[in-house]
């Protein structure tokens, strides 16, 4: 696929760049708590602006129903990426309407805009490809360049991200460049041992990866939610802990999986236990104890790994080769709950090995945290994105970007 720099050799000065960026941040009211994407893509948009070029960027951010709500406005996000570029950014209030065609006419030379949220306009997610190709003529038609950008949705087969790349002349932004880097070498000649740390809430969101990785890698740690179901599994008592029953003879085949293919497969041996959920608002302390794993009381739920677990997966990452990590090992948010993850982040910092981090909540987890973020090998911008290329999966996004 064609990059930037193809671009820059045949010249974008004073074209105008349409560049599909992930701006989706969390927000409280109007306030970002992680700006790590906006922060992730402005060198790719201060490098076109640089070019010359006339730059609109567009994200979308949450999931409104394909109508305007002040609520998932893209205009917090404007501000942010204006500080970051340390210029002023300008806005649309609305995606192909009469703003979007005032604003980007403005434009000169070096100029960045961002257009309202794509998801405003039902054609952007619509499973119809007319209406979906609808909205992406009315996108095209405000720009003489595509490039993307926004490695968070190039699983997503929507109008921004598929279909108006086969209208334009397109390429890949850095970030995706640089995503796609990374996960290469997280599928082709991976330095070993490769071990690879699975958290979240739910096992039947991980369970292509899981398949996936099991031909792989040759240590999978797991936490979070997604633990406890395969606790069951093995035929222990979890409590009101989050369980999908569902799941558990899936879970058993994983394991026999696993054994046959001789990866190691490790599960908690203690979590930390609460008859009740956190507080994450007011982050008042919590009343919990340390189990062993196979002794959850059945009034209480598991929140965290507990501290013989964070020592058995410092040492299972202490001698990797590459590591990914993917999913929080317990509520992380709460800081009687923040030391399993806490103890993961750390694990990869002490370990020499190649560390991907696989966004989603496991970037904000590092940020909330402390930690450095330039002292992993890469931060991802995009935790599903990630999973499903390790699935093997072809990416709408990627595969519209190719010539």
């Amino acid at each position: 696929m064609k990059t930037i720099d193809d671009l820059a050799q045949e010249g974008v000065a004073g074209k105008r760049v349409f560049v599909r960026a992930d701006l989706n941040v969390p927000l409280d009211g109007t306030t970002i708590t992680d700006d790590g994407r906006i922060r992730a893509v402005a060198p790719t948009i201060a490098k076109l602006a640089g070019l010359g070029a006339k730059v609109i960027v567009a994200s979308h951010l949450g999931r409104p129903k394909g109508a305007p709500d002040p609520a998932f406005s893209l205009a917090p996000a404007a501000e942010r990426l204006g500080e970051i570029l340390g210029k002023d950014v300008a806005f649309a209030t609305d995606t192909v309407g009469e703003s979007a065609a005032s604003v980007v006419a403005g434009l000169a030379e070096g100029q960045v805009a961002v257009l309202e949220n794509l998801r405003f306009n039902a054609g952007e997610t619509s499973k119809d490809d007319a209406e979906r190709g609808a909205f992406a003529d009315r996108l095209a038609e405000l720009a003489d360049l595509y490039v993307g950008d926004g490695f968070g949705a190039v699983h997503r087969k929507h109008a921004s991200v598929y279909d108006l790349p086969g209208r334009l002349p397109h390429a890949a932004g850095d970030l995706i460049a640089a995503e796609v880097g990374v996960l290469k070498k997280l599928t082709q000649d991976v330095k070993r041992p490769y071990v690879v740390v699975l958290g979240g809430a739910k096992v039947s969101d991980k369970l292509a990866v899981i398949d996936n990785l099991l031909k792989k890698a040759d240590r999978i740690l797991v936490g979070g939610g997604m633990a406890y179901t395969f606790l069951a599994a093995k035929g222990h008592e979890v409590g009101i802990s989050l369980l999908q029953k569902d799941q558990i003879p899936v879970c058993l085949e994983y394991l026999a999986e696993a054994e046959k293919r001789g990866v190691e497969f490790v599960l908690p041996v203690d979590v930390l236990v609460s008859a009740e959920f956190p507080d994450l608002k007011t982050k008042a302390p919590a009343v919990c104890e340390v189990v062993a794993a196979d002794a959850i009381p059945a009034d209480k739920e598991g929140l965290d790994i507990g501290p013989k677990t964070r020592e058995l997966y410092a040492a299972k990452l202490a001698d990797a080769g590459t590591v990914f990590w993917n999913g929080p090992m317990g509520v992380f948010e709460h800081p009687d709950y923040a030391g399993g993850t806490k103890a993961v982040a750390q694990g990869l910092l002490d370990s020499p090995a190649f560390t991907v981090v696989g966004g989603g909540d496991s970037a904000a987890a590092v940020r909330l945290l402390g930690f450095d973020e330039n002292a992993f090998g890469h931060i991802s911008t995009g935790g599903g994105a990630s999973l499903e290329y390790l699935e093997g999966k072809t990416l709408p996004g990627l595969a519209a970007l190719e010539d």
